[in-house]
C-alpha cells in the first residue's frame, strides 16, 4: 500500500485534528433527543445540557445537535448545577484534556493480579494455552520470573485461577512497550492513520474513543496501554509482523498506528466482517472463532457501532 510522505502526513493530521471534541450531528427522520444521546453512550441530560435544551425537548428534522465527548458533557452539566442531580452522567474524575472512556464499555476482559506463589506455567496451565502464547499476549519471557503484583491479561473465557479470591497484592505495571504515556490524539488523528491503512476512519475512532477516551496514559486492568488500549504482546507482533517502519513506543500517534495495523489484520483475517473483527479486538480472534461472542463482547461490539455515527461514520 503506497504510503503518505512525511510532510503530506503532518499536514493532514494539522488539519483534520479538531478544536474540541464535540461532534456535529444531523438530526435524521425518527430521531429523537434521548435516541442520540444514548447512541452516543451519553444521557439525555447531557447532550441537552451542552446544547442548551431541555430534557423533552424535541429536536427539528435536519436541525444539527452537538454531540459532546464525556469531559465537555460533564463540563455543561456542572454549569447547569445537574451534576449532583446525576452523578452517573459524570466520569470518575474528568479533566478536560483527558476525556474518560464512555459509561458503558464493560470492564477490561482477563486481567489477573499475580499472586506470591504464581508461576506463568501455572497460569497458563490453568487457562488452558501454551506457555509461549500466554507469555506473547503479555509480552513476558516466558523463562522469566512473574513478579507478584504484575497484572496480566488471560485468554477470553479461561476460568479464573484459583487464587484469584486471595487478597492481590498491589498491582506492578511491567515494563513493557508501548509505553503509556501522557497526551491525547483527537478524531482527526486518527482518521488521518486509518485513511493511510485503508481502514474505515469511523471504525477506527470509534474503537479508539471506546477503549480509551483517546487518553494515551491509560492501562487498563488486563495491561493494554494507550490510545488504542494495545497489549504488548499485540505491540511486538504489530512491529515485527505488520509495521513499515519502526513504531515509537511512547508516541500517542503510534499507538493509534499499531492498533489500526492490527485492525486492519482482524478485518483481513474476517473477510471484512466488521462486527467479528471488533469482537476479535476485544475478545481476540481465536476465542470468538471457537467460543463464539461472550455477553460482554456483544455489548462491545454494540457500543463500538453506536459510537460509528459521531465519528463520521
Amino acid at each position: 500500500m503506497r504510503r503518505l510522505t512525511a510532510i503530506t502526513f503532518l499536514a493532514t493530521l494539522a488539519f483534520a485534528a479538531p478544536a474540541s471534541a464535540e461532534v456535529a450531528h444531523v438530526v435524521q427522520p425518527g430521531e429523537t433527543l434521548w435516541s442520540i444521546a444514548s447512541a452516543n453512550n451519553l444521557t439525555t441530560r447531557t447532550v441537552a445540557a451542552y446544547n442548551g435544551l431541555s430534557e423533552d425537548a424535541q429536536v427539528v428534522l435536519g436541525s444539527t445537535v452537538r454531540v459532546p465527548s464525556a469531559a465537555e458533557g460533564y463540563a455543561a452539566l456542572q454549569n447547569a448545577g445537574l451534576v449532583a442531580a446525576e452523578p452517573a452522567a459524570a466520569p470518575a474524575a474528568a479533566p478536560a484534556v483527558a476525556p474518560a472512556a464512555p459509561a458503558a464499555a464493560p470492564a477490561p476482559q482477563g486481567g489477573y493480579t499475580v499472586r506470591p506463589g504464581d508461576t506463568l506455567s501455572g497460569l497458563a496451565a490453568g487457562a488452558g494455552v501454551s506457555l509461549a502464547d500466554m507469555a506473547a499476549m503479555n509480552g513476558l519471557d516466558p523463562s522469566g520470573i512473574l513478579v507478584a503484583g504484575t497484572v496480566i491479561k488471560l485468554p477470553s473465557g479461561a476460568p479464573a485461577p484459583a487464587r484469584s479470591a486471595e487478597p492481590a497484592p498491589a498491582p506492578v505495571i511491567v515494563a513493557a512497550d508501548p509505553a503509556p504515556t501522557p497526551g491525547q490524539v483527537g478524531a482527526g488523528d486518527i482518521h488521518a492513520v486509518a485513511s493511510e491503512y485503508g481502514v474505515s476512519p469511523s471504525l477506527a475512532a470509534a474503537i479508539a474513543w471506546q477503549e480509551s477516551g483517546f487518553n494515551n496514559a491509560m492501562v487498563s486492568g488486563a495491561n493494554a496501554r494507550g490510545v488504542m488500549q494495545v497489549m504488548p504482546g499485540t505491540w511486538d507482533y504489530v512491529q515485527q509482523n505488520l509495521a513499515q517502519r519502526p513504531l515509537d513506543p511512547n508516541s500517542p500517534t503510534d499507538n493509534v498506528h499499531a492498533g489500526v495495523l492490527y485492525l486492519k489484520q482482524l478485518l483481513a483475517q474476517t473477510g471484512g466482517d466488521e462486527n467479528a473483527a471488533i469482537a476479535g479486538y476485544y475478545q481476540g480472534l481465536g476465542s470468538v472463532q471457537h467460543r463464539g461472542m461472550f455477553d460482554d463482547t456483544q455489548q462491545y461490539v454494540d457500543n463500538v457501532q453506536a459510537l460509528r455515527s459521531r465519528f463520521g461514520g
